[in-house]
């Protein structure tokens, strides 16, 4: 059974991960055996990722490229196949957010998040699934968010893109299911990263922030995720145990959809 879950001889890019939830699922991807290929914005950050896997003992290719340019992405998508081999398993993690009201958000800033974190994954899919056809298998996972289900104030940009991204996703899955190519997607809670980190800081007089405690009552683990409560996800969905489940979004937050929150005293 344990097979099942062996990704040993697989070729896996994941965007976006010298650090952070990106890091934290290729790491894992190799350890279950994947040869682990990986982009960032520009070298100093590539190079960054590069010393956090060698000091994790993974060995892993960096390029660096700006996933919104297409001639950019295939021109790595081919370096890739020449130097490691054709992509077996896509993960699209890279994305940005920006919290800003939608009132005072410019269509400039709208579209700098859509096309991050929605026209990204759309061109680095298209790019590695031609080689996904020639091999007969491919596993693409979109890291979608809870967004995707729920709005909030100040997100609106992300959550427009989260949302196209699910739907992309079942796209995918419906035009090249056929072709043993699944494509799902992970939606993460709120997790503790550095991106989120602000939301997390302790007020000055040392109480937690009102948004902490917020994510805290609302989800049923009473904790925000860490990096690693994906790692078991990423590996399911790109291996062959996952190999019927296709279109879906795997949301990971610890019970925040399925809970409508505590009553107020």
């Amino acid at each position: 059974m344990i097979n099942q879950f062996s990704l040993k001889g697989k070729v896996a890019l994941v965007t976006g991960a010298s650090y952070g939830i990106g890091f934290a699922m290729a790491s894992a991807l190799a350890k279950a055996g994947a040869r682990i290929v990986f982009n960032d914005i520009n070298q100093e950050i590539v190079d960054k990722g590069m010393a956090a896997y060698k000091e994790a003992n993974i060995d892993v290719k960096g390029y660096v490229c700006d996933v919104t340019d297409e001639d950019a992405v295939n021109a790595m998508v081919a370096q890739i196949e020449k130097e490691v081999g054709v992509v077996d398993i896509l993960v699209n993690n890279a994305g940005i957010i920006r919290r800003i009201p939608m009132h005072e958000m410019s269509a400039t800033e709208f579209r700098k998040v859509i096309d991050i974190d929605l026209n990204a994954p759309f061109i680095v899919a298209k790019a590695v699934i031609p080689g996904m056809l020639k091999k007969g298998h491919g596993k693409i996972i979109n890291i979608c968010s809870m967004m995707s289900e729920l709005g909030r104030e100040t997100v609106s940009a992300y959550a427009a893109a989260k949302g196209g991204l699910k739907m992309l996703t079942k796209n995918i899955a419906s035009e090249y299911g056929e072709f043993n190519i699944q494509c799902n997607g992970i939606g993460p809670g709120y997790i503790a990263t550095p991106q989120t980190a602000p939301l997390r800081e302790k007020q000055a007089d040392g109480s937690p922030h009102p948004f902490d405690s917020f994510i805290i009552a609302k989800t049923p683990a009473a904790r925000w995720g860490t990096p690693e409560d994906l790692q078991g996800p990423a590996v399911f969905l790109a291996s062959d145990a996952s190999n019927f489940v296709n279109g879906h979004i795997l949301y990971v937050d610890g019970g925040i959809l399925a809970y409508i929150g505590k009553q107020p005293k």
